[in-house]
């Protein structure tokens, strides 16, 4: 397995900036970036049909995630409606690539570059199942 073709279109999940979210000046507060990308990751696997406690009970693999590459360009404020936009990248083994962005509207505001693995029950790499890798390369 090796890089994928680019989807029709991205998965979109969309977020509204909450106060909460931001800091005394009334922008994003960095890491909530992270936040946002882990929820639209979540709703990707559920779109992909994927229950993740079911994959756990069944198969002991978890998903985790090991490296995150992330580029603020330009800051989201308070009340903000943001769209997260997730496409898979590069599907191997044990991990899968995914390229996140955080827009509002037409306009990138956060752009990530995000390496989950799978994990067994003793925190070792495991093998994705066939029909993971299936749904995700298609």
């Amino acid at each position: 397995m090796s890089a994928l073709p680019p989807m029709a279109a991205p998965h979109r999940f969309t977020v509204r900036v909450y106060y909460e979210d931001t800091d005394l000046a009334g922008i994003v507060y960095y890491a909530n970036y992270l936040k946002f990308i882990e929820r639209a990751r979540t709703e990707w696997v559920r779109r992909l049909g994927i229950d993740q406690a079911a994959l756990k009970a069944e198969s002991g693999i978890v998903f985790a995630v090991r490296r995150v590459e992330a580029d603020y360009l330009s800051p989201a404020r308070f009340d903000d409606l943001l769209d997260v936009e997730t496409a898979p990248v590069d599907l191997r083994l044990a991990r899968i690539v995914l390229r996140q962005t955080v827009l509002r509207g037409q306009t990138a505001l956060f752009d990530a570059r995000v390496t989950l693995v799978a994990l067994g029950e003793d925190g070792r790499p495991r093998r994705l199942p066939r029909n993971l890798t299936d749904r995700i390369g298609g």
